[in-house]
């Protein structure tokens, strides 16, 4: 009896320290999680509405979110490029595809996670055939956005482009323009301002709400839905498929967010996913 007892005795304290280890792995897990710190840079609303939602969500996972605003659309990119941060939110595809063929980049889409409805406004103007003789009409200055902008006028026969070039265009692929209207090229991030000076402006959502302005009540004319040009979560090939990276995209697309989207930001930003 008294070997059965010390046996006993000795199998309880083993258990006893088995349950001890696992608790200190439990903890040590926890611990690293709570260490994880995920910077994605971005630029401005809705997109950095989307990631505070996305903070919150993410904190329960334990991974800290840290939102790094730059100030114009090329530093996402690099600092992404340069492992300055782990992803970013501010672009569509083509113009992440342009990036890294000027750079030799390797950045990756993530996840698509909303249409911004492109448009064309105009202070003084009412509809497209308002706008005079001579007209200037003023466009994104960054390759993929020139062409989205003169592909929406060439799909609604306002001028004409050389066959095939789509949204790739260039001023140069104009082929016809009956009202010669004149188009300048100007940095994302100006096209607000350039509501005042131009006769139109061609613009997103992001830009054109700040003004009081909506797709549905206030564009001359709107693109359609376009997959390819939805604000997209970006990383990099080496990192998309983390599981940091991952929960975030899942966070990114939560009903939270949707709903958000569709209640603050209605036809101007509509949910990609």
């Amino acid at each position: 009896m008294k070997k059965i007892w010390t046996l006993m005795m000795v199998l309880l304290l083993v258990l006893a320290g088995c349950a001890e280890e696992q608790e200190k792995e439990a903890s040590s897990d926890q611990t690293d999680k709570e260490e994880v710190t995920l910077k994605v840079a971005s630029l401005i609303p809705p997109m950095t509405d989307i990631l505070e939602i996305a903070k919150k969500q993410l904190k329960e996972e334990g991974i800290n979110l840290e939102i790094v605003v730059l100030s114009d659309n090329v530093q996402p990119n690099n600092a992404l490029a340069a492992k300055e941060v782990d992803a970013n939110f501010f672009q569509h595809v083509p113009y992440m595809e342009e990036y890294n063929e000027e750079n030799g980049t390797d950045l990756v889409p993530v996840q698509p996670i909303y249409h911004a409805i492109y448009g064309v406004y105009s202070k003084n103007y009412k509809t497209m055939e308002e706008l005079p003789e001579g007209a200037t009409i003023a466009i994104a200055n960054d390759p993929t956005n020139i062409g989205r902008s003169l592909a929406i006028l060439d799909n609604e026969g306002i001028i004409k482009l050389k066959d095939g070039v789509g949204i790739h265009a260039t001023q140069a692929d104009i082929i016809e323009n009956p009202k010669n209207y004149k188009f300048e090229e100007v940095d994302l991030l100006m096209l607000a301002r350039m509501y005042d000076d131009a006769d139109a402006v061609i613009m997103t959502p992001a830009y054109a709400q700040p003004l009081g302005l909506t797709p549905k009540s206030d564009a001359l004319l709107t693109e359609g839905l376009e997959s390819e040009f939805a604000i997209t979560l970006v990383a990099r090939s080496d990192n998309a498929d983390s599981e940091a990276i991952q929960k975030l995209a899942e966070s990114m697309t939560s009903p939270e967010v949707k709903k958000f989207l569709e209640e603050e930001y209605g036809e101007n930003s509509i949910p990609a996913f």
